[in-house]
């Protein structure tokens, strides 16, 4: 079923399906030349033509509210490019690349339980563990009647309706070791022990001390919910793929790490190196 109402905005170089494919969120999937999901309890159908981009599902006030912070472009992303270039030369042709590439502002709650489902994971097992829970405990989303995924059709579920699953549920659903660390998790935000708004603007390293003090939440999975879910750019997650640059393209380090757009840099590398895994090969 076709949305009554689409809107339609300009924005020269930015990537919608790079963007939403690039392992920042879970919950997209390619239909037809369309990008398909549901975020902030909305399905919405995201299609690109040129420097064209049609958010179908989505009327004016939709686009002002939701999606043109969700897919931050407001933000200059060629003055980022050009700041993180300078500061790390060797990011040239990464930078290049992903040019298109912005950073998502999700939900903190999503981005938070979607990371920590993520460990030890891949990308399809992460995306059916998220819709099984959508679909599950989430709330009908708006235009539920046009998904076409059943999944999509629910909200991702509050801390609330998480917290009253049980860990062998979890465990049921896909979730592994997993489920105790969503138990815990669920729970503890559920009971309000964590002021997402202050985690946004406390100091960097006070937010991650209180990231990690979640059962489950290392090192990776806080700097990716801090980057992905409570829009600090300052962090930079290391997964497989950014060790292996490090180990060779960036070996001796990088000045990027701590900078005020290290975020930025962290997804341009990410996504050149999953794309030229060749020019990442550890010398002999």
């Amino acid at each position: 079923m076709e949305p009554k109402y689409c809107t339609t905005i300009r924005h020269k170089k930015f990537s919608v399906a790079d963007t939403l494919t690039s392992g920042q969120c879970f919950r997209w999937t390619e239909h037809e030349g369309r990008l398909c999901g549901t975020a902030f309890g909305r399905y919405v159908e995201m299609e690109q033509k040129g420097d064209g981009l049609t958010i179908h599902g989505a009327d004016q006030s939709d686009y002002e509210t939701i999606w043109r912070q969700y897919l931050d472009l407001d933000r200059d992303y060629d003055e980022i490019s050009r700041i993180v270039t300078e500061k790390e030369p060797r990011l040239a042709d990464s930078a290049e690349y992903a040019v298109g590439v912005h950073i998502l502002a999700q939900e903190p709650w999503e981005a938070l339980c979607s990371f920590v489902i993520s460990q030890n994971n891949n990308i399809p097992r992460i995306r059916g563990i998220v819709s099984r829970l959508c679909l599950l405990y989430g709330e009908s989303a708006a235009n539920a009647q046009l998904a076409r995924e059943e999944a999509d059709g629910h909200a991702f579920p509050t801390p609330q309706a998480l917290s009253e699953v049980s860990e062998e549920t979890f465990k049921q659903l896909g979730c592994g070791y997993r489920a105790a660390y969503l138990t815990e998790l669920s729970r503890r935000v559920a009971d309000g022990e964590f002021d997402f708004d202050y985690i946004k603007n406390a100091p960097i390293d006070e937010a991650r001390k209180m990231l990690l003090s979640l059962k489950g939440v290392g090192p990776k999975v806080a700097e990716c919910a801090l980057l992905y879910g409570f829009g600090r750019l300052e962090c930079f997650p290391v997964d497989v793929w950014i060790r292996r640059a490090m180990e060779t393209e960036f070996v001796g380090g990088t000045a990027l790490i701590g900078s005020e757009y290290a975020g930025v840099a962290q997804q341009y590398i990410f996504e050149y190196i999953r794309r030229h895994p060749e020019r990442f090969e550890k010398k002999s």
